[in-house]
């Protein structure tokens, strides 16, 4: 992953749109989430195809496989997140370091064709689940540590963003 100052702290594009991608989490309606993430989990498999799907552009920037292991897991993270605020009372999240995971579960090296079936299955899932939310229960609150707090609407705008972003990242 290219590293820049909103890497950690990406709250900022609930606000405006991404300079870099141009999706605008306020133009984004919370009933278009989930065909959003359907169409994104189904460009990740010609992405996973490629012959140098392990080639990282240079020593800082993920591979195209590391991107899609990454997306996978924030399909998952936000998955669990989204279930949190749904059972629990404002939960505060568990920190998720996306860099330290990408080490410690050595995406590079993972097999494409298994990523993306966990990609799509995982993709699959929080559509799913985020599409079943009522819309009275959209305003339900939860936390990440760093005290940025969201409601399921804005979890949803704001999550979406990451797996759109990173496609871009790697021109899928």
């Amino acid at each position: 992953m290219a590293i820049t100052p909103d890497t950690k702290n990406w709250t900022w594009v609930l606000d405006r749109a991404c300079p870099e991608c141009g999706f605008d989490s306020a133009a984004t309606r919370y009933e278009d989430i989930p065909s959003l993430v359907r169409a994104n989990a189904d460009a990740w498999s010609p992405v996973l195809a490629r012959p140098d799907v392990t080639v990282r552009p240079d020593e800082q920037t993920w591979s195209a496989l590391e991107y899609a292991a990454h997306v996978r897991d924030v399909f998952r993270i936000f998955d669990v997140r989204l279930r949190l605020m749904l059972d629990e009372t404002d939960p505060l999240f568990p920190n998720w370091d996306q860099d330290e995971t990408a080490e410690s579960a050595r995406y590079n090296e993972q097999d494409p064709a298994v990523v993306d079936a966990e990609l799509r299955a995982a993709g699959a899932a929080v559509a799913e689940n985020f599409e079943a939310v009522a819309p009275e229960l959209r305003s339900r609150t939860g936390r990440r540590s760093d005290g940025a707090s969201f409601t399921v609407e804005t979890l949803a705008t704001y999550f979406v963003h990451d797996p759109i972003h990173h496609l871009r990242d790697v021109a899928g």
